[in-house]
């Protein structure tokens, strides 16, 4: 269920992603099933240019959706589109450790054609009593067990009162399934939300490590040191993969996705999602 970073040299800058195994736990080989999006700068260049003797950086894995050690019971999974990597990754180390509670695996995605594993789900369902696998397609239902998006009507299919619940997708997926279910473990990388164009706090970033200063524009503190010139490493931009992290050394920041303020003298910080507000020293 963890997240791993990978790295490749895109026009000669390193460009980081995290994406999550699909294999099982104790797998010495690593399964990753990247999605193609419109947009997406590191997956679109994948899809062009991954072969055989390609290589790539991998590093930090993280991420606390994982199983618990002592393991689970009833076990509910639900996953849409390219989020079903971790969940996969979760029901083949139950598969695995020879799991034998109920299991429900629920899979959302467009189309039957957009559906990924759908012949091993199917293999692991026939060879596993106790799991249950439900498709939902949401603009072509031909072939789903579930009809329309998650809520409240699917739970006579799936699953009530399970013990656990994991749910990896977008985040109206992981929101409608919360609502229902609070505790749900959740994983997400969309990227969120966050402003660009905020007002500038009028203090000075000081990169120590290079001896460049500017005067704060609001922006987090990646975009500020690029267009000074710098070129710190970074991946994902959306405070997901720490590939960005740096030491500040003094000075407050605020995170611009969840707008809390750090004063903290020394600290690491996520350059990305963190803003100055006043002074501020990264040792860049």
């Amino acid at each position: 269920g963890q997240h791993i970073n990978v790295s490749v040299e895109i026009d000669g800058r390193r460009r980081t992603r995290p994406y999550s195994p699909a294999n099982a736990e104790g797998d010495p080989n690593i399964e990753l099933t990247i999605g193609r999006h419109d947009g997406g700068l590191v997956s679109n260049y994948l899809f062009e240019h991954a072969r055989t003797g390609m290589v790539v950086g991998l590093d930090s894995v993280g991420g606390d959706f994982t199983l618990p050690a002592a393991g689970v019971g009833r076990t509910l999974f639900v996953s849409g589109g390219s989020g079903i990597t971790p969940v996969m990754s979760m029901l083949r180390t139950l598969r695995a450790r020879r799991h034998t509670g109920e299991t429900v695996f629920v899979h959302y995605a467009r189309s039957e054609e957009e559906a990924c594993y759908r012949e091993e789900l199917a293999d692991i369902a026939r060879a596993m009593p106790n799991v249950t696998v439900l498709r939902g397609y949401t603009r072509t239902p031909a072939g789903s067990d579930v009809e329309g998006r998650f809520g409240t009507r699917h739970l006579p299919a799936t699953m009530a009162n399970p013990d656990a619940v994991y749910v990896c997708g977008p985040p109206a997926l992981v929101d409608a399934v919360r609502e229902i279910f609070p505790n749900a473990g959740s994983e997400s990388f969309i990227p969120p939300m966050f402003d660009l164009t905020a007002e500038s706090s009028g203090g000075q970033v000081t990169f120590t490590g290079s001896a460049v200063e500017v005067t704060d524009d609001g922006r987090p503190l990646l975009n500020q040191a690029e267009d000074a010139g710098l070129t710190p490493e970074s991946g994902c931009r959306m405070g997901i993969c720490f590939s960005c992290t740096r030491r500040k050394t003094s000075g407050v920041v605020r995170n611009v996705i969840t707008g809390a303020v750090s004063s903290t003298e020394e600290e690491d910080v996520q350059i990305c999602v963190s803003a100055p507000v006043g002074d501020v020293a990264i040792n860049l």
